[in-house]
C-alpha cells in the first residue's frame, strides 16, 4: 500500500463537493439570467401590443378624417393604401437590395470614403486586370516578361482553392 492511498479518497471527495457547488452556482445563475430575460420579453410583448392598439386607433382616425368628405367605403380604401404603402416602404427598409444606393453602406463603405481592406486595398479587394498575362519564356530570361510580372499558375496547383459558381 502506497503511503498516500487514503488520501485518495479525501481528493475524490473534494472534487465531487466542488463540482456540486459549481453547478448550483451555475444553475442559480442561468435561473436568475431566464427570470431577467423573461421580463424583458414580457415588457416588449406588452409594448407591441401597445403600439398595435396605437397604430389601430390611428388608422381609424385617418379613416374618420378622411370620412367628413368623402363615402365611408372611400375613406376606408384610402386608409388602406396609406397603411399598405407603410408597410411596402418599411419592408423596404427591413431587406437592403443591391440596386439601392445605401448598398456600399451595408457593405462597410460609407459614400465619399472608400475602405481600404487587406493590402490597402480599396473594398479589401485587389485590381484584376482586364486580361491574363500571356505565357511565355521565364521571367528574367532574355525576351521573357518583364521583372516583377508573375507568370499565371497552372490550373491543377493545390495551393489555388478551388471556384465555385
Amino acid at each position: 500500500m502506497k503511503p498516500l492511498d487514503h488520501l485518495e479518497h479525501l481528493d475524490k471527495h473534494l472534487v465531487d463537493e466542488l463540482a456540486q457547488v459549481a453547478r448550483e452556482t451555475v444553475r442559480d445563475e442561468l435561473r436568475e439570467q431566464t427570470r431577467r430575460q423573461r421580463r424583458k420579453a414580457m415588457l416588449y410583448a406588452a409594448s407591441g401590443a401597445l403600439a398595435l392598439y396605437a397604430g389601430a386607433a390611428f388608422a381609424l382616425a385617418v379613416g374618420l378624417a378622411l370620412a367628413l368628405g368623402l363615402p365611408d367605403w372611400a375613406a376606408a380604401l384610402i386608409t388602406a393604401v396609406i397603411l399598405g404603402a407603410l408597410a411596402y416602404v418599411l419592408r423596404g427598409m427591413a431587406h437592403p437590395s443591391a440596386s439601392r444606393p445605401d448598398s456600399a453602406h451595408a457593405a462597410g463603405m460609407t459614400p465619399g470614403h472608400e475602405s481600404t481592406g487587406p493590402g490597402g486595398m480599396p473594398g479589401g479587394v485587389p485590381p484584376v486586370p482586364p486580361a491574363p498575362p500571356a505565357a511565355g519564356p521565364v521571367a528574367g530570361a532574355a525576351g521573357g516578361p518583364a521583372p516583377g510580372v508573375v507568370p499565371p499558375r497552372p490550373a491543377d496547383d493545390p495551393d489555388v482553392p478551388p471556384h465555385r459558381a
